[in-house]
């Protein structure tokens, strides 16, 4: 046994002595153990001053006591000091050997019942979100309120982010965490957040190659940065002498490395302290792996999310529009919360708002498929109560085939919420349909603020209860708002005091619609919300009378002459003589198929707006379509010059009949030497 083995130990009895004898008996022997731990501080090789559970490590005391003569009596042993202290509690370690050797079992049983405490406590404080950046900060709170006075968490750049990397690479970090005991992290050259890198064969990087913990004994602190070559010189001079350095690995997969230092506290750190500081790591790589996968999978999903979603609107005559979607919190999975803006025939516009129940990738997908739905629905013009009835066909059937799918589980449990509008800029009119969804809010230029009764439909998916639409009429520069419940509804506060703040936002003064948009986002919302929120607003615009051209036609093949009349002189109008061929061909085409096979009463109109859009209604609920004309046929070929020169064209219906339309854009149609040809039924 060495000599610095032999003080050690000594002076660990004497520490322990201090907790085995009553204080009115071993006054001296107190100052002398004080004079000792001021002896180690100045040069006596001791690992750890106040270590009495060291016996049971090393030599028996009956072994030691007799090895006291001698050790006084050698200068090359112990230094003076320590021989004066031996001599002096030479004669009380006999009378206190027993008793001492008791305080030795009961300091090595109290300090495991305080590890064990620590331990737990880590359990409980250690994972509480699922955010890493949090976690790690709870690793290091527990750590300096326990055992450590400086605290570094280092995390792999690779696996923050799930990258690949080989061999060759270097080990990429990212500093996510330091504290310690005191105000800042004292000279630290590794900012937080910065990415940085140990040398080979440094402590830290043994760790993360070996996965294994190791303790050290140090002139300045751990914190040697290869980004930083020029400030390791003077890293000497820190307090730092004792670290700990454990890795953060969970279910095979190194994550990082953990640091754990002493500058203030005196004791340097033993095995007892580095299985501690292994067991707390081990108990925080588990909770950051669980936070990084969280993290990763709603990364996922809102990507997804944020891809189903509309990336920009297209510019629309009749309304303009402003759209937000903020996910929720990270302690909550994304949803499956939507907006769009639709165009339509006849300048008419859909807004649309939706929520779908549950949350994660597989919301995210749903979400995806409905909005896809709705714009399919959209296209054939089916009224707001139609199409949320064919909607909601389309979700009892995803249901049931998600339940009939093996590996779904909970997921055939599929159910949403919609919010369907169309608005009309020639008859300034709004109709709406809701299937379970909150009402929206209508502000008009008088700012009134009024909160739209529409009637009460089933969420999607219930099926056999039918909707029912609401048409409103809304003044020009009216602004409608149409969002989910998540940005009305929150722990703190219901509905009711929700739909406050949204109508005091919406009448608040504001530059543009897009600045509204943030003020009501800024009113409503804190800054990590419980659930998803899908908000648009559109600000309503009218086409003037000098837009809109309408004839009522008659039901003789001789109208149709007068009607390519007419339009040629409204297009003279408007100025777009460039189009008088290709609209008259078009017009003739529709007129006469209407006239033909539909029934009265007949109804042509133009609407000048990015486009102009020729529309033919008449009384009949028969729908044309293209067909294949044989050689010889004398028709069937109308609807397909219409398809050729018109750049949109279609059929809708109505309450009573329908109407066939088409658009013509100016910069795509060219003049042609086809003469009209009837009869496309």
């Amino acid at each position: 046994m060495t000599s610095e083995n032999i003080t050690e130990h000594i002076v660990g009895i004497l520490a322990g002595l201090e907790h085995a004898i009553e204080p009115s008996r071993i006054d001296p022997p107190v100052a002398d153990v004080e004079r000792a731990r001021r002896l180690a501080r100045r040069g006596i090789p001791v690992s750890a001053v106040l270590r009495a559970h060291r016996l049971a490590q090393g030599i028996a005391l009956d072994r030691l006591l007799e090895e006291l003569p001698r050790l006084t009596s050698d200068p090359e042993l112990i230094s003076a000091g320590a021989r004066q202290l031996i001599a002096t509690m030479t004669g009380y370690m006999d009378r206190t050997s027993e008793q001492g050797v008791v305080a030795f079992q009961e300091e090595r049983d109290r300090r495991l019942r305080w590890r064990l405490t620590v331990v737990n406590e880590a359990g409980m404080r250690i994972g509480t979100t699922l955010d890493i950046a949090r976690t790690t900060q709870e690793l290091a709170d527990v750590a300096t309120e326990h055992f450590a006075d400086l605290v570094t968490v280092d995390l792999l750049e690779s696996a923050l982010h799930g990258h690949t990397t080989t061999a060759e690479d270097p080990l990429l970090l990212r500093r996510l965490t330091q504290r310690s005991v005191t105000d800042g992290y004292p000279d630290s050259t590794i900012a937080p957040q910065q990415l940085h890198t140990y040398p080979g064969g440094s402590p830290p990087d043994r760790a993360l190659t070996t996965g294994q913990p190791s303790r050290h004994h140090l002139g300045g602190p751990p914190d040697h940065s290869a980004a930083n070559p020029e400030l390791n010189r003077a890293v000497d001079a820190q307090p730092v002498h004792s670290t700990l350095v454990a890795p953060l690995c969970a279910r095979g997969t190194t994550l990082g490395v953990a640091q754990f230092s002493r500058d203030r506290n005196l004791d340097l750190y033993d095995d007892d302290d580095l299985l501690l500081a292994q067991e707390i790591a081990a108990r925080a790589a588990v909770a950051v792996d669980n936070a990084r996968r969280y993290t990763h999978a709603r990364a996922t999903a809102l990507s997804l999310q944020r891809s189903l979603l509309p990336s920009r609107m297209p510019p629309q005559s009749a309304v303009e529009v402003a759209c937000r979607y903020l996910p929720a919190g990270t302690q909550v999975g994304v949803g499956g919360d939507w907006y769009d803006v639709i165009p339509l025939s006849g300048a008419r516009v859909a807004l649309v708002v939706g929520d779908v129940v549950g949350r994660g990738i597989h919301a995210a997908a749903t979400m995806g498929r409905l909005r896809t739905a709705v714009r399919t629905l959209a296209d054939i013009d089916l009224p707001p109560d139609e199409l949320l009835t064919h909607l909601d066909d389309v979700v009892i059937r995803l249901a049931a085939e998600a339940s009939t799918t093996p590996g779904t589980g909970a997921v055939g449990d599929i159910g949403a919420t919609c919010l369907y509008a169309v608005y009309d800029p020639v008859s300034r009119s709004c109709t709406l349909a809701r299937a379970g969804h909150v009402l929206p809010t209508v502000v008009t230029r008088d700012g009134t603020v009024e909160l739209l009764e529409l009637p009460a439909g089933p969420p999607l998916g219930l099926g056999g209860l039918p909707f029912e639409a609401a048409e409103v009429d809304l003044p020009e520069g009216s602004l409608i708002a149409l969002y989910t419940d998540g940005l009305i509804e929150a722990r703190d506060h219901d509905i009711e005091a929700g739909l406050t703040r949204l109508r005091q936002a919406l009448v608040q003064p504001a530059p543009s619609l897009e600045a509204t948009c943030d003020a009501v986002l800024e009113a409503l919302l804190p800054a990590r919300p419980d659930d998803d929120a899908a908000l648009l607003l559109a600000r309503t615009h009218g086409l003037g009378v000098g837009q809109v051209a309408t004839w009522d036609l008659d039901t003789e093949p001789a109208a149709v002459a007068q009607t390519r009349s007419s339009v040629s002189q409204q297009l003279s109008a408007w100025g777009l003589e460039e189009l008088d061929f290709t609209t008259e061909l078009v017009v003739s085409e529709l007129v006469t198929n209407a006239i033909r096979y539909g029934q009265p009463p007949i109804r042509l109109r133009l609407i000048h707006d990015h486009t102009l859009l020729c529309e033919v209604s008449d009384d009949s609920s028969t729908t044309p379509h293209m067909r294949r004309a044989r050689v010889f046929d004398e028709g069937g070929r109308g609807l397909l010059l219409v398809a050729q020169l018109a750049e949109h064209w279609g059929t809708r219906h109505a309450r009573h009949g329908k109407t066939v339309w088409a658009e013509l854009n100016e910069s795509e149609c060219h003049e042609s030497e086809v003469a009209p040809i009837g009869g496309n039924k």
